[in-house]
């Protein structure tokens, strides 16, 4: 038997790839947490001016204001001081962070050299688990080979020869929903799945958790989504073998219809959805951040003919809702009544805020054909009318906010990481 690998945390460090939103979120995710008391940063390239430049664009966000005032509020001083040009050396309220620029392959990135224990992969490249470590065009597994212990992607996996399977060192975990089933004797590479995923999953879970609500017959979702750096400022040619001309139009002024793979990503963190006929898309929409799900389901319900009971109502559904909040001691599900936009939620520390006063449900009678279903006993068909049944069934449509940027995803996708990194231990 092999010797088991012992991992020693006295001074952690945390790398992260890219400077994109979500990498630089991660980087003020951390600033402001302070578990990891030294964070490494790559870039792989030189920026404007230098330094000063990527000090810039570190503090200052369109969306979310300055660092320090995001951090600390309207009368916080600057927190960023730089150090040493030459080395990339930063200080960030008290937080050295070395700024890489030489290096774009993941297996060429000097993790080893600055004590990197986990890198956290940002770039939205390197999303294949299966490709090999030498390969011309990177991989996430050169994370690995340049001296990290663990790489975290910031989106789902996605294979590009379909006719292969996850491999085993690598899985897709969602904090509050799956985290605990990281196993650094076996998990190497970690998919944080996506924003939308794992708004959707702390939507479903409360759900199937709850007897009058676990039996899901169909379920469908729509996220009215703010834009992403994928999307197209201005109209612009496609290129070639692109699909989805959509993402290339204008996001200044349109409404894009597109894909997302949401609900397939699901079923890797909630098992039990993979048996419900999910389908996903997404509503493009001209805002920073701050999207929306809107969650169809239908339910086998009880009629209430007993007099003791009752079919799902709204009221029960948001009963559902609110013990899942109150029961939660991090706040990972919130819930309100309030009467919000989308501005009022940007940056909210939740993976989901149900919009409760919207919510609603439905209850029906449909006839179910049983002729039509396999393996029905004749004898029973011929004991109904028509051989049909009228099964009262429940349609619920549930809100639930999430911004897919800091206050959701890059949140979780920290929790995350600090729990995987003291799992190594």
């Amino acid at each position: 038997m092999g010797k088991v690998e012992v991992f020693e945390n006295k001074n952690p460090v945390l790398g992260i790839n890219s400077l994109g939103r979500i990498g630089k979120l991660t980087l003020w995710h951390h600033v402001g947490r302070k578990y990891f008391k030294e964070i490494v940063v790559n870039l792989g390239r030189d920026v404007g001016n230098g330094l000063p430049a990527i000090a810039q664009i570190i503090e200052k966000d369109a969306t979310y204001g300055s660092i320090h005032r995001f951090l600390y509020g309207i009368k916080s001083k600057r927190i960023i001081e730089i150090v040493d040009e030459k080395k990339g050396k930063l200080m960030i309220d008290g937080i050295p962070v070395t700024i890489l620029r030489e290096a774009r392959n993941p297996a060429e990135i000097a993790w080893r050299d600055h004590g990197v224990d986990i890198v956290v992969e940002c770039t939205g490249k390197f999303q294949d688990p299966t490709i090999a470590t030498d390969d011309k065009g990177g991989s996430i597994k050169g994370h690995l080979a340049s001296g990290a212990k663990v790489a975290i992607n910031s989106s789902a996996f996605k294979l590009k020869n379909k006719s292969m399977s996850i491999p085993d060192d690598a899985i897709t975990l969602i904090y509050g929903i799956n985290h605990t089933a990281f196993d650094y004797k076996k998990h190497k590479i970690v998919s944080a799945a996506s924003c939308t995923t794992t708004g959707l999953a702390h939507m479903v879970k409360p759900l199937l958790n709850n007897e009058a609500t676990s039996r899901i017959l169909t379920a469908s979702m729509s996220t009215v989504h703010a834009v992403t750096n994928s999307q197209s400022v201005l109209d612009k040619t496609p290129k070639a073998g692109e699909k989805d001309m959509r993402k290339n139009r204008s996001i200044l002024n349109n409404i894009i219809l597109t894909s997302t793979n949401a609900a397939a990503a699901l079923i890797q963190v909630i098992p039990e959805v993979k048996d419900i006929g999910f389908m996903a898309d997404s509503i493009r929409i001209p805002t920073n951040t701050e999207s929306l799900i809107v969650l169809n389901l239908t339910f086998q319900t009880r009629t209430g003919s007993d007099g003791k009971k009752e079919p799902l109502t709204t009221k029960m559904l948001n009963e559902i809702y609110r013990n899942a909040a109150g029961n939660d001691p991090e706040h990972l599900v919130i819930f309100t009544m309030e009467q919000n936009v989308s501005t009022d939620l940007i940056g909210t520390d939740a993976a989901i805020v149900i919009e409760g006063q919207f919510n609603h449900t439905r209850t029906a009678f449909i006839d179910v054909d049983l002729a039509g279903i396999p393996n029905v006993p004749e004898n029973l068909l011929k004991t109904l009318p028509k051989g049909t049944m009228r099964v009262p069934v429940v349609h619920a449509k549930i809100f639930g906010w999430y911004d897919n940027e800091y206050g959701s995803y890059t949140n979780r996708m920290g929790d995350l990481t600090t729990y995987i990194h003291k799992s190594m231990a």
